[in-house]
């Protein structure tokens, strides 16, 4: 917000003009307006020369109109690059990067700023801070800058150099701080403080914040374990951490989404990909490998050396009940499991074993490819197979779909998670739900069932929950070349 000096010095220049350019014309000169986009054109923001000896900067950053002040104190290089800056301070802060973001070098009303490359594809012209050192910026104790946060909820940041350091630090660190960050999409400070206030009064009904019908809707809808006194420096210099850690190698595909995601301003799909879990094992043992292949192995064995199938094309009812037993299905399907149509795993078991080509049918007859025929009691070869195939699909969304199921299983998130944050990742990428474009897209995709059947999907009727660490193994040999 700018000052009440700095608003009337604007508006005395812009008054000034208007004198001038009317005694100009009645002078007979012509007036075209043409300063008046000078006079209010934003201004680019003016660098300091680069150092030549690279110092450290002990900041302190407040969460302004936050009373009592939210508010972390790191440390970090002198030429750490404004982008890295913007992820050290979402980590030590504690927000998502669920939103846009921008610095900016003062509080005037017409400010001194720095794009991101998601400005830039929208068409605004200016300064992209991908280039730009902190030490270009800042050089002193005293000198400070500002870091604007999700342009609906309004988070405005001020960076205070508190003391400019002799050597800089090896990595940035939070070494203080106060209060947790406010929940994201609360409404800002207005809304953050309503909140805070209910909590702090033990959810008292008397001061719900209005943005809730009852207790329980807003109980349910704060993150897991808030309180706006909490905060613990470990963790936030955990998330630092793992915010700074480099990327792990990927294949050329799921780099060149990772690089989309990137020009979007889709950070959620870095920080899936920078979990410290992607650098995981990719092997997997074979008696791992005998336990996840399983439903394949019964499929193929069953299939072998070749099966008609009926006249409608599914398979004979004998062997849907050798299918459905050898599995597990038929312990929880609740009808008899001897047609293919009205067994739905087992059906879905056939269509992903033929996505995959694993098996296929000609003639009116289903048997294994030939290049499976020779390995189908080798179940480490199936998955290799398997790996070499995935993901599956054609099209962009099939293929994005594929892919964000494969990360969210290579970093080792629980299973009964695995639907709500490929729906996350893939809204952040630019897809949405085919009847509201402000929603999320269904998570579904061929890959998704793959994932499934290998984490056992057929022997229970819930789906898989928790860590398959022999999943997640799998998934990375998919992802990283």
């Amino acid at each position: 917000m700018a000052t009440e000096g700095s608003e009337a010095a604007n508006i005395q220049t812009f008054v000034d003009y208007i004198r001038a350019s009317a005694m100009s014309a009645q002078a007979g000169d012509s007036f075209d307006g043409q300063g008046l986009g000078d006079l209010w054109r934003r201004p680019e923001p003016q660098l300091l020369p680069t150092p030549s000896v690279v110092r450290g900067f002990r900041i302190r950053i407040d969460l302004q109109h936050t009373k009592p002040p939210v508010w972390r104190r790191v440390e970090v290089p002198g030429d750490i690059l404004l982008p890295r800056l913007h992820e050290v301070i979402q980590a030590a802060m504690g927000w998502t990067d669920s939103h846009l973001h921008r610095f900016r070098t003062s509080n005037d009303q017409n400010p001194p700023e720095f794009l991101t490359r998601f400005d830039l594809a929208e068409g605004t012209e200016g300064m992209l801070e991908e280039d730009v050192r902190l030490d270009q910026v800042l050089a002193a104790e005293g000198d400070r800058l500002w870091y604007d946060y999700d342009f609906g909820d309004d988070w405005n940041h001020l960076l205070h150099v508190e003391k400019v350091l002799d050597s800089p630090p090896p990595a940035p660190t939070c070494v203080g701080g106060r209060l947790a960050c406010p929940p994201e999409d609360c409404g800002g400070v207005w809304g953050y403080a309503e909140l805070a206030a209910w909590v702090r009064a033990d959810y008292d009904n008397a001061i719900l914040p209005q943005a809730f019908d009852s207790a329980a809707e807003g109980r349910d809808w704060l993150p897991d374990g808030w309180h706006p006194d909490t905060f613990a420096i470990g963790e936030t210099n955990e998330l630092i951490a793992a915010a700074m850690a480099d990327p792990v190698p990927l294949v050329e595909e799921l780099e060149s989404l990772l690089e989309l995601a990137d020009n979007v301003g889709a950070r959620g799909v870095r920080d899936a990909l920078a979990h410290p879990a992607i650098s995981g094992a990719t092997d997997v043992s074979a008696e791992d490998a005998a336990d996840l292949a399983e439903p394949f192995l019964v499929l193929l064995d069953v299939v072998a050396p070749g099966v008609t199938l009926t006249n409608a094309g599914y398979l004979q009812p004998a062997a849907v009940e050798q299918i459905a037993h050898r599995t597990g299905v038929a312990d929880w399907w609740p009808r008899k499991a001897n047609r293919e149509d009205l067994t739905r795993p087992v059906m879905n078991l056939r269509a992903t074993a033929r996505a995959l080509g694993l098996v296929a049918v000609r003639k009116g007859r289903i048997a294994p490819t030939q290049a499976i025929a020779k390995h189908r009691d080798d179940p480490q070869a199936i998955l290799r197979h398997i790996v070499g195939r995935l993901p599956l699909g054609r099209t962009p969304d099939e293929r994005h779909a594929g892919w964000m199921a494969l990360t969210v299983a290579a970093n080792e998130t629980p299973a009964e998670l695995w639907d709500s944050r490929i729906s996350e990742l893939m809204f952040e990428l630019g897809w949405s739900d085919s009847k509201d474009p402000y929603r999320a897209p269904a998570p579904g995709s061929a890959t998704l069932d793959v994932l499934r059947l290998l984490g056992g999907s057929m022997r229970g009727i819930r789906r898989p929950r928790g860590v398959n660490k022999a999943v997640a193994a799998m998934a990375r040999a998919v992802i990283l070349p």
